[in-house]
């Protein structure tokens, strides 16, 4: 598969788009290409919010004669990342729409596991933090919005570094990392 001409990105948040935005930049898509809907706040629920309009992008993309990515962006919170992904994959069901399809659709549903200041702590810090990052930990209102900002970018490019082909990521791999790495692998061809 080669890379898409066009990205869709369906997101809860604003740091979540930070994160997939810079992860699809040093992927070399460009600003044009990429096409976000982020979750409206103060409006409810952004799980939700992403899960009603998860069906309508996925016909988008399978739609579009060009070849189109689509990444789904979803914190677990305390749920399990399968609880996640069955509700998606229910969702379609529910809609008449076929499952994702491992093999054709070029669709990653990036399941944030506690939520995704828990990714970007592993891929920007994972050496230095001691204790190791522990999924079932909160650790957003550790650090400032700022501060987050500001690991967005190396956290990005050791994402980028871990879905190339020719590197492999670490063993002590949180699950739901790796689990975000073999999606994004169906959206984005490792290099």
């Amino acid at each position: 598969m080669s890379k898409p001409s066009f990205v869709i990105v369906l997101a809860e948040d604003q740091r979540q788009r930070q994160l997939i935005y810079r992860y699809l930049r040093t992927a070399g898509v460009l600003p044009a290409q990429i096409r976000f809907h982020i979750s409206p706040s103060g409006r409810g629920s952004a799980e939700q919010w992403v899960r009603e309009n998860f069906v309508v992008q996925v016909r988008t993309c399978r739609a579009r004669h060009a070849q189109t990515s689509l990444f789904i962006l979803l914190d677990a919170d305390t749920n399990h990342v399968q609880d996640r992904l069955d509700v998606l994959d229910k969702a379609l069901v529910s809609a008449r729409q076929n499952p994702i399809d491992r093999k054709r659709d070029s669709i990653a549903r990036l399941i944030f596991k506690r939520n995704v200041e828990t990714w970007i702590l592993f891929l920007a810090l994972e050496e230095t933090v001691n204790p190791p990052i522990d999924e079932k930990i909160d650790y957003k209102q550790t650090k400032n919005a700022e501060e987050w900002s500001d690991l967005v970018p190396f956290a990005a490019r050791t994402l980028f570094a871990w879905t190339k082909q020719s590197v492999a990521p670490p063993a002590n791999l949180i699950d739901s990392l790796q689990r975000g790495i073999e999606e994004i692998s169906r959206a984005i061809p490792m290099v």
